[in-house]
């Protein structure tokens, strides 16, 4: 090596232990900011979803990288962001806070505690945005995740690691359906997130309040972006959330998770993407709306034990217009999920609830994501309403109906009415049962409709202890002989109580008497 090369040998080793003694900052400064987006100069090396800080405390995150400046979606004030404002980088991703310590606390996007009791450990962090598991560390969905809600877990079963898409026009149920699906997770081991996009503050008060009073709270982390925060935390609130999920994924734990709504967070992602100059297009949505919504519910998914065995379920929640399911949003949300729960305006106005329509909605898990009891008993009840639907709408128009098509229409509305069931009130997987033998056996028929309510709530009270309801429930399995014997006990329970009533006369009495001395009654 000659003189010169140890010269420059020397320089460089001198620069670089100056270097890292000095640990330079880089700052940059602000051009312009306009409606909680700012446009920055200076940051060279800043990498996309990186955080930045601005000169008045307020946080950003780097959604642009552009030739001379980047765009930053700015996280909290931006009124008194001037031009040349000094904006410092802070050289990490942008992460939330992770952890048990997350239960029963109510968080902004952020990760920041906003239910007033007090701060949160947040010792563990981790980024918000990640590849999702790759197929081969997951496992087809075989275990049923209970929703409580009797149409839902009979027609349109949900599994653990399952998406299904819930959605409807406004004021249809759909919220209640989520929030029913958390209550019912109590005692079962499953950690509950729900993300509150756009909402008022009223609105999720009182499904605060209602967690609270069913003690859901205890296993439910909230993470909430009101209808008056910015775009950019509507934007960020179910990243937030999903990452929040992720971490008890990994720990092997089962999790729920509901997004209410992701229309608003695509609302919320249109006016960011316009304001950070994206060229638009279909409805003026950015090109990459379709993977918003895909790279946040590929994460929900049901890991193999040999990657711990975990699961996240993802209910999001999509809202339509006058029941359009061919716009954009639902399209795009239809064609990333596992099945849809469509709720219909005018069935909620008749007063079905949940107000489901069995022909729209659809479950691609299906029968794998029940236990043998409640397929059993559920196998061709979608079956029977969609025949029932389709002829009473023919019926409708007063033609004179066949005795076959009579039978059809008042079992169809015998079916419908004890399908029904008022929000927080969530049976369990036996009573579920109990009530599909009703069906599955057709014993239901000799129950008038209008009693139907008062019939099943003594009918499941006297059979919920019955020995037979009860080996069932610890074999998850039903045998031919133990069908037998339950179909005589359903029939002499029916026969005492239409006994007891002013409402039957003897020829229903009658049938009843009869099927109880069939052999085999209940084929």
């Amino acid at each position: 090596m000659n003189n010169e090369d140890k010269f420059i040998s020397l320089i460089k080793s001198k620069i670089e232990k100056y270097t890292k003694k000095a640990n330079f900052e880089e700052n940059g400064y602000v051009i312009s900011v306009s409606d909680g987006v700012a446009i920055v100069s200076g940051l060279d090396d800043a990498m996309y979803n990186e955080i930045v800080e601005f000169e008045n405390g307020s946080k950003g995150i780097i959604m642009n990288l552009e030739i001379s400046s980047i765009s930053v979606i700015v996280l909290g004030k931006y009124d008194d962001i001037k031009e040349r404002s000094l904006v410092k980088r802070i050289k990490s991703v942008f992460s939330a806070p992770v952890g048990d310590s997350l239960m029963g606390r109510v968080i902004d996007a952020i990760g920041n505690p906003i239910d007033g009791n007090g701060s949160i450990n947040k010792k563990t962090f981790s980024p918000v945005e990640k590849i999702a598991p790759g197929v081969t560390q997951r496992e087809p969905v075989n275990a049923p995740l209970e929703t409580g809600i009797l149409l839902i877990d009979s027609l349109l079963p949900i599994g653990k690691g399952q998406r299904e898409l819930i959605i409807g026009d406004r004021q249809t149920g759909k919220t209640s359906i989520a929030i029913d699906t958390i209550i019912n997770q109590k005692g079962k081991n499953v950690k509950c997130i729900y993300v509150s996009i756009g909402q008022k503050n009223s609105s999720l008060a009182r499904i605060i309040k209602n967690l609270e009073t069913s003690k859901a709270m205890k296993y439910t982390t909230v993470v909430s972006a009101s209808a008056g925060e910015n775009d950019a935390v509507k934007y960020l609130a179910p990243y937030t959330g999903i990452t929040i999920g992720e971490k008890w994924l990994e720990n092997g734990e089962n999790v729920l998770i509901i997004f209410d709504d992701l229309t608003k967070h695509a609302y919320a992602y249109r006016a960011l993407s316009l304001l950070l100059g994206r060229p638009v297009g279909r409805e003026a949505y950015p090109g990459d709306i379709f993977y918003l919504h895909s790279r946040l519910l590929e994460r929900a998914c049901k890991l193999d034990k040999k990657h711990g065995g975990g699961s996240i379920t993802a209910l999001p929640i999509i809202e339509t217009q006058n029941g359009d399911l061919s716009s954009y949003i639902p399209t795009n949300a239809i064609s990333i999920t596992d099945g849809q729960i469509f709720l219909q305006t005018n069935l909620f106005n008749l007063g079905q609830r949940p107000a489901v329509s069995v022909e729209l909605s659809v479950s691609r898990v299906g029968s794998a994501a029940q236990n043998k009891v409640i397929k059993k008993f559920s196998s061709s009840i979608k079956a029977k309403l969609s025949e029932y639907y389709d002829v009473a709408s023919f019926a409708q128009f007063g033609n004179e109906l066949d005795e076959n098509t009579n039978q059809i229409i008042e079992f169809g509305k015998r079916i419908v009415q004890l399908m029904k069931q008022n929000n927080n009130h969530c049976y369990d997987w036996i009573e579920e049962a109990i009530l599909l033998h009703l069906i599955y056996t057709k014993n239901i028929s000799f129950i008038n409709i209008h009693e139907i309510d008062e019939f099943k709530n003594k009918y499941l009270l006297v059979m919920i202890i019955t020995n037979e309801w009860k080996e069932i429930s610890k074999k998850i399995d039903v045998s031919d002989n133990i069908l037998n014997k339950l179909n005589e006990i359903s029939l002499s329970f029916i026969l005492n109580y239409i006994k007891k009533q002013n409402s039957y006369d003897a020829k229903v009495i009658k049938l009843v008497e009869e099927k109880i001395k069939k052999n085999g009654g209940n084929k």
